[in-house]
């Protein structure tokens, strides 16, 4: 893919989305290993955040260890990561790394193998580049803007799908749960207009394989960080998505989380109104 040029808070630059892609590949990769070596040593100190939300020592050193490969490769490029908050409001400025050092962190922390690494580029807010990586599984999805999603290398799309009442459709439940009733009626509606639901614990990966078939579609309340870079692979391979809440004006639609649904364009719009007449 040719170079493209943008325009960014440290001047005229040129990014090669293809040099990037494999920058992104290699590092979260290499964070996989490290995820899993790791887990072998049982390194794993743990900590609550937010007194809710399980954190490892591994985060951590996969989140440093992909902060440094990004300052070392692209100087003066931002990282926005879920283990470093930043106003998404700023990520419409300059180019951006966003991502989740370990997405799944329940299910790594107790040794299951659904559990994924993701890094995206944005460009003034736009995700030009994505990667999810799944080591145990041993998964690399990818996609570039405009050039379409592979998975280990080879193109993937979302294929024929199934209607609405054959299809499979994930979900997962907030950390910090106060009013579960709108949770509750989102998880009736699926079953009773769905052949069945899945929840795997795992935004990225689920997103992902919407976009390679394996789901016909994915919702629940996000953040930039679990849709950046997984729903470019999915929309790259033909699923449609949207925002059931309000978006607001100053996040940029790439990385708007909130009730978001991923979906084969099939079922996208009976889909939307089901679970918007909630």
């Amino acid at each position: 893919m040719a170079p493209v040029d943008v325009s960014h808070y440290s001047g005229r630059v040129t990014i090669d989305f293809s040099d990037a892609l494999s920058f992104a590949v290699t590092i979260t990769r290499e964070a996989g290993e490290l995820a899993l070596k790791l887990r072998t040593d049982d390194a794993l100190d743990t900590r609550m955040k937010n007194g809710a939300e399980l954190v490892t020592a591994a985060d951590l050193a996969i989140d440093q260890l992909i902060q440094d490969a990004i300052a070392q490769r692209f100087p003066g490029h931002r990282v926005v990561s879920e283990e470093a908050v930043t106003d998404l409001a700023a990520v419409a400025d300059g180019s951006v790394w966003i991502m989740d050092p370990i997405d799944g962190t329940a299910n790594y922390a107790s040794g299951g193998p659904y559990f994924g690494i993701a890094l995206a580029l944005a460009i003034e807010g736009e995700v030009k580049v994505g990667v999810v990586h799944a080591p145990q599984l041993r998964e690399t999805f990818t996609a570039i803007k405009g050039a379409g999603a592979r998975l280990n290398g080879r193109a993937i799309s979302v294929g024929p799908g199934n209607p609405l009442a054959h299809a499979v459709i994930s979900t997962g439940f907030p950390h910090i749960r106060g009013d579960i009733a709108p949770l509750v009626t989102r998880v009736e509606r699926l079953l009773a207009n769905c052949r069945d639901i899945r929840r795997g614990s795992s935004p990225v990966i689920d997103i992902c394989w919407v976009g390679c078939g394996r789901l016909d579609a994915h919702t629940e309340t996000l953040f930039a960080w679990d849709v950046a870079a997984a729903g470019l692979v999915a929309t790259e391979a033909g699923a449609l998505r949207g925002n059931l809440g309000f978006v607001p004006a100053n996040v940029p639609v790439d990385l708007a989380g909130e009730q978001v649904i991923f979906a084969h364009p099939r079922i996208y719009d009976e889909l939307f109104k089901l679970l918007a007449a909630a």
